[in-house]
């Protein structure tokens, strides 16, 4: 028998915002609906498919089994509704985008998710900035761009949408030997760069001296002096290249907290074309990214 039920794109809409916010208000302010509209948007999804979808108490939302099925059913859908508008419907967006990104990310992971957008919005002008979180977000909040990746402490939502998640490691050249006794040579960033806060919280928590070996402001140049046999680095693991290999806790080397990516929108009403670029930017990363999905993680407002 056929079913004569059929799937909303604005309901799964709303279901997929609310996974990538974890609020339900934040939800409504990015959809332009009030809260009572998505509680009620979800409601009637959840009639459609016939099974609960979300738990929601006072300090989180938690998708259930049946609505970690749901968002992987419904990202594809609607990359293939978007897709085809894209398309069809909006073959000539155009206008300028001001993203900044950390230059490691932006080197691993941005150029395929950049390069399909223009591929789709070819009149759509890009302009990405690689620099320290720290700079990004200063010139963010002075008003130079239009969204931005940020590194940051692992947190529910607050002003951006997680969209990738870093599980850190300690790396060396192959070979490199610390000597018992002398302080850790560290190659890292500049200061406040979040890798290098967690080297040193890290070495600081288990009373392990360090010293500030090489100092370098790009991901080359930190690879190149560790190479070198300068010192160790932190890397997320993903980012460890073949020439170097991953210090685990048998060579000493304390364990490292995660660190997370999020995308900031600019305050205020974006462009048609950045709001394009930040849904495909989270749609894309989001479902490459190893994140916890059983809990949104996030305070309910």
């Amino acid at each position: 028998m056929a079913n004569d039920q059929n799937l909303d794109i604005e309901l799964l809409r709303s279901f997929a915002a609310i996974a990538e916010t974890g609020s339900f208000t934040r939800t409504a302010e990015r959809l332009g609906r009030t809260q009572s509209t998505i509680s009620l948007q979800v409601k009637r999804l959840e009639e459609v498919v016939g099974c609960r979808l979300l738990e929601r108490n006072a300090r989180r939302v938690r998708l259930t089994d049946e609505g970690e099925t749901l968002l992987g059913f419904a990202r594809r859908i609607l990359r293939l509704n978007d897709e085809c508008l894209d398309r069809l419907g909006e073959p000539e967006l155009a206008g300028r985008v001001r993203l900044g990104t950390p230059e490691d990310f932006a080197t691993a992971h941005l150029p395929g998710v950049l390069a399909a957008f223009a591929q789709h919005h070819p009149r759509v002008a890009l302009e990405v900035t690689c620099d320290l979180t720290l700079n990004l977000l200063d010139r963010f909040r002075a008003g130079e761009f239009d969204l931005v990746l940020l590194k940051r402490e692992p947190q529910g939502p607050s002003a951006g949408v997680r969209v990738w998640r870093e599980t850190l490691v300690w790396a060396g050249r192959d070979g490199f030997v610390m000597v018992e006794g002398e302080p850790v040579p560290l190659v890292a960033s500049p200061y406040p760069c979040v890798y290098r806060k967690r080297a040193v919280t890290a070495l600081d928590g288990i009373g392990r001296a360090w010293r500030s070996a090489y100092t370098s402001t790009s991901l080359a140049g930190t690879q190149a002096a560790v190479l070198a046999g300068l010192g160790v680095t932190v890397l997320p693991r993903d980012m460890v290249p073949r020439r170097l290999r991953v210090l685990g806790p048998d060579t000493g080397m304390p364990e490292l907290d995660d660190t997370e990516i999020a995308l900031y929108r600019a305050t205020g009403a974006l462009p048609r074309s950045a709001e394009r670029l930040a849904e495909h930017v989270i749609r894309s990363l989001e479902t490459a990214s190893p994140p916890d999905r059983r809990i949104v993680n996030a305070l309910s407002a």
